[in-house]
């Protein structure tokens, strides 16, 4: 599963989620690809889910990019223990995804099965999502969409 190799710091705040992607928002590696229609946590089991039905989809085929890192930290106390005693240890990891960000990218394969791939991928995922295609004037004039 993803998650950073070490954390500088405390643990973290819950932060908000508002706002759309800046960065992260269009389609650079591959042709295709997933993007985000809402803002939430999508943790590193979710993300593995996902990157292994795509694979699994295009039989290891083609190229696939996962754009998201779960470098967000959780906590979570125990069942059944009283308030207090400090923050708890951390139980999982996520990546903080907000509407517009590619998720992931998939190239190399015909426009059918990379959709479908896609498509599957966002079905693991807690939220709504759309595939894209990568817009060929934007990447032949040097412009960003």
């Amino acid at each position: 599963m993803l998650q950073p190799k070490r954390s500088k710091f405390r643990k973290v705040f819950r932060g908000r989620r508002k706002g759309a992607a800046t960065t992260g928002s269009t389609v650079s590696f591959g042709e295709f690809g997933l993007k985000a229609m809402e803002a939430d946590w999508i943790t590193a089991r979710q993300i593995e889910a996902a990157r292994i039905a795509v694979t699994r989809h295009l039989r290891r085929g083609g190229q696939v990019w996962v754009r998201v890192f779960p470098d967000k930290s959780v906590s979570k106390k125990p069942a059944e223990v009283r308030m207090g005693g400090g923050k708890a240890a951390v139980d999982h990891w996520v990546a903080v995804v907000r509407p517009g960000k590619i998720l992931f990218e998939v190239a190399g394969v015909p426009a059918a099965d990379a959709v479908r791939a896609l498509k599957l991928a966002g079905h693991k995922l807690p939220i709504p999502t759309k595939t894209v295609q990568r817009d060929r004037i934007a990447v032949m004039s040097g412009h960003s969409v």
